[in-house]
């Protein structure tokens, strides 16, 4: 399903995945607020909803209801991109899902295939096509949602810790890549964030899933900022958060999982 207000010639256009709640929601606000128009993406009917939000923001927006886990989807949405006729200034590449539990005993492996092929697949899939077009324009800016999940084994996160760290990874490849090409590649890196990720991966009952969190809008906005401002990464987010990243970087591997096991 596709819907859209009348056309813009004159505000850049942004797309967003994920974008009915959370923060691919809030990261869609913040494009909307400084002026972009936009296409934005989810799978669940609330993209419409979400759409009359951002319409009463003053700008144009094309909404697609799609399930981005399968390469049909992918391709669906990138057409109505090009049926736009406009080109893509900026997009966030943000859908994703999570789940836990344990990998051995608890977990279903449809979901956690379901989730590799939305977070990963269609992530690779999505930036394959969007990069060859902003290549002919010598310009763009590319936001991956990552987390700092990316940075640390993720035990009864296991699938999920490892597609966050591919996207980690990928986009700080892609960013060296395009170095010189006039893309700017941005991954935005928060923890635990307050949106239906926690319900929606059967995490309520543990001790991340009970605590505070931080707030999706922050979160959204401090990483559109980093986009703008041509940063390679961001942690978004609570102190907490940079103290873990930065663990990240120099613990051990077994002490970041036995770490991780704790939460």
């Amino acid at each position: 399903m596709t819907t859209s207000t009348s056309s813009s010639t004159i505000n850049p256009l942004a797309v967003v995945t994920g974008a009915s709640d959370g923060i691919g929601f809030e990261l869609a606000k913040q494009f909307a607020q400084n002026g972009f128009d936009l296409i934005i993406a989810a799978e669940d009917p609330g993209i419409i909803e979400a759409r009359q939000v951002f319409e009463n923001l003053g700008v144009t927006v094309s909404s697609v209801q799609v399930n981005l886990a399968h390469a049909k989807g992918v391709e669906f949405l990138y057409a109505k991109i090009k049926e736009n006729g406009r080109p893509v200034a900026a997009i966030a590449i943000n859908a994703g899902v999570g789940v836990g539990g344990s990998f051995a005993r608890d977990t279903d492996l449809q979901a956690e295939l379901n989730m590799i092929n939305l977070n990963v697949t269609s992530s690779v899939h999505l930036a394959k096509l969007i990069v060859k077009d902003m290549l002919q324009l010598g310009q763009g800016r590319i936001l991956f949602t990552s987390s700092i999940a990316a940075t640390m084994p993720a035990p009864f996160q296991a699938v999920y810790g490892a597609t966050k760290a591919f996207i980690q990874s990928f986009a700080e490849a892609l960013r060296n890549e395009l170095k010189d090409s006039g893309i700017v590649v941005t991954a935005l890196m928060p923890g635990a964030t307050e949106t239906k990720f926690f319900q929606r991966a059967r995490m309520e009952n543990t001790k991340v899933g009970a605590e505070q969190k931080d707030d999706s809008a922050e979160v959204a906005r401090e990483g559109f900022e980093a986009l703008m401002a041509g940063k390679d990464h961001i942690v978004a987010g609570s102190l907490k958060n940079k103290i873990l990243a930065y663990g990240g970087k120099i613990l051990p591997e077994k002490l970041k999982a036995g770490m991780h096991r704790r939460e």
